[in-house]
């Protein structure tokens, strides 16, 4: 079965891109069938994905629906049947429709948040909308994913205010890592960089395999109902 996650924060710079394309770099590069669907109008999905070279393509379909809005959980069905993995990047708009469309169709939302106050502050947001998604989607699950984090006693203080935000956090966490950036530039999933990217891409796998054992438990649970 297709799996569908929405990336997703009403925030800006939390790093919903670098979660989204992460993932699907991980999940192309291991030899799964993955489209990105990049709903952020400022199409940095796109220009990621479009920044690879010839010979090296980056290892995911990257499909433009930001025009769709509150209507792309239709469009992104027509997808459903030719993928391992759907992901979709969500626009950082607090009056957008297009995360609560994402949510209707999604098995899991992933909340990228930066472990400060004032991005802590910001993504009470996006708690609402995927509690009022759970509402209809049963079936729809949600992580906050640590990111950016930095290693100081204030970055530590607020991961532990992230343990009480509402929705379960995961285990893995993103670093403050050159490696992100450097794989947008060159169009690459992070385990194309090699050495330089070690850390970086052992941190990205550890959220890619986290990410399926939430979706198959929540799969098994359904089945044993």
């Amino acid at each position: 079965m297709t799996k569908i996650i929405t990336v997703a924060n009403q925030k800006g710079g939390c790093g919903k891109t670098t979660v989204a394309m992460g993932l699907a770099g991980t999940y192309g590069y291991r030899g799964s069938k993955v489209l990105v669907v990049d709903a952020d109008l400022q199409a940095t999905a796109s220009r990621w994905a479009a920044s690879a070279a010839d010979d090296a393509p980056f290892p995911a379909a990257v499909n433009g629906l930001a025009a769709t809005g509150g209507k792309l959980h239709r469009e992104v069905q027509k997808y459903i049947a030719d993928y391992d993995f759907i992901i979709i990047d969500c626009p950082p708009a607090v009056e957008s429709q297009t995360p609560q469309s994402a949510l209707l169709i999604s098995d899991l939302a992933i909340v990228p948040v930066v472990p400060s106050p004032a991005d802590l502050w910001a993504a009470r947001g996006i708690k609402q909308i995927v509690e009022t998604a759970q509402d209809i989607n049963e079936s729809l699950r949600a992580m906050l994913v640590a990111n950016m984090v930095p290693r100081t006693s204030l970055g530590n203080e607020a991961m532990d205010a992230l343990e009480d935000f509402g929705i379960p956090l995961a285990k893995s966490t993103l670093g403050q890592r050159t490696a992100f950036r450097e794989a947008v530039l060159y169009g690459s999933p992070i385990q194309s960089l090699g050495s330089r990217a070690r850390d970086a891409s052992r941190e990205i796998e550890a959220l890619a395999d986290e990410v399926i054992s939430w979706i198959n438990a929540v799969q098994a649970e359904e089945e044993a109902q």
